[in-house]
């Protein structure tokens, strides 16, 4: 009992390291990875496609793709996961940590840039380090189509129109007739610039409680 003890506080102490989350927070989200998992060792598509939360949610399946996705790891491996365990869904989780009263400038600045990465890989779905026409277009329907208000080639025209707009943004001497290969990450950083998501940016889908999860150490 005393070894097996000495292990998960153990384990929970490596992930404290890898995640910033505290041991509190670590159990909390181990029992709703359970509970998403059904009790199983590890999380499959199948599972968050259960969710009620997520059902009409217009990029349901990017949200869904962001768990399994080996960039949201905080490294460099591409490509994606069949299922995934608890430290990989937990390393996920952590791109949703906002910083507390302790976190640095720099500690903040870095966070920031996380999420923002975390944003551009959910629209960078083929990983070539760009947001193409393609795949903005195919944010930007779902968005709008699924709302019931416009139709699917209104919402084609004006992705269209957003992605010129951002093309003369980020290179304003384009010629008319030349190709805007897509969003590099520098100039999606420069899209959100000013918008504060440090603390914003959740994800109550999973109905975490947000009071434990998000607490300071």
């Amino acid at each position: 009992m005393g070894a097996t003890q000495t292990r998960s506080e153990h384990q929970y102490q490596n992930l404290v390291e890898k995640t910033g989350f505290s041991p509190e927070q670590i159990k909390n989200l181990h029992n709703r990875f359970q509970q998403l998992s059904e009790n199983e060792d590890t999380l499959s598509r199948e599972h968050l496609k259960s969710l009620p939360a997520l059902a009409d949610n217009p990029i349901r399946t990017q949200i869904i793709e962001a768990f399994f996705d080996k960039r949201n790891q905080h490294g460099n491996e591409l490509g994606s996961y069949e299922e995934i365990g608890f430290e990989e869904f937990l390393m996920v989780m952590s791109h949703f940590r906002p910083p507390n009263l302790k976190t640095t400038d720099e500690e903040r600045e870095a966070m920031r840039k996380e999420k923002v990465r975390f944003l551009f890989n959910m629209h960078d779905t083929d990983g070539d380090g760009k947001i193409t026409l393609v795949e903005y277009r195919k944010v930007v329907e779902e968005l709008l189509s699924k709302s019931g208000t416009i139709g699917q080639e209104a919402a084609r025209t004006i992705a269209d129109a957003a992605m010129l707009e951002v093309a003369s943004t980020n290179v304003p001497n384009m010629a008319p007739d030349d190709f805007y290969e897509g969003i590099t990450f520098e100039h999606f950083e420069q899209i959100l610039k000013g918008l504060e998501m440090e603390s914003r940016m959740h994800i109550r889908f999973l109905d975490v409680n947000t009071t434990n999860v998000y607490c300071g150490k």
